[in-house]
């Protein structure tokens, strides 16, 4: 079985964790959890934030409108989905004593909001410039 497999069940059955190597000290494991809802409430304000966008930029020409919203959206759904994955692989790494993994995703998330407070910096500014 793939480990992206192995990995996706284990969200469902979270107990399935335990039975791999030794109990960590429990500040590691409530950290972890902590860096869970972390993430997930910054999925819960990326998608706040496109639904923002959608409903009350509705001067905004409709494809910067749903390009904008899109790319929130979007970062949110990967976010929540990276939280969980990322809970997972963490806590069975701790239980093996291994190294904790690395990811490019917050690397992902940073990019792509940067993008969509650079275009949303243009619309702003060219508001300005129009006289709104």
């Amino acid at each position: 079985m793939s480990g992206f497999l192995r990995s996706l069940r284990l969200w469902f059955a979270p107990q399935r964790v335990r039975e791999e190597g030794d109990t960590p000290d429990y500040r590691f494991s409530l950290a972890n959890e902590r860096t869970f809802l972390a993430w997930l409430r910054t999925a819960l304000a990326l998608i706040g934030g496109g639904f923002a966008v959608d409903q009350f930029l509705p001067d905004l020409r409709w494809g910067v409108r749903a390009g904008l919203a899109f790319g929130l959206l979007g970062a949110g759904v990967l976010c929540a989905l990276r939280a969980v994955n990322h809970w997972v692989r963490c806590e069975r790494a701790m239980r093996r004593g291994e190294d904790l993994p690395v990811s490019r995703f917050p690397a992902l998330v940073s990019l792509v909001i940067a993008v969509v407070a650079v275009a949303m910096i243009v619309v702003v500014f060219l508001g300005w410039e129009q006289g709104r």
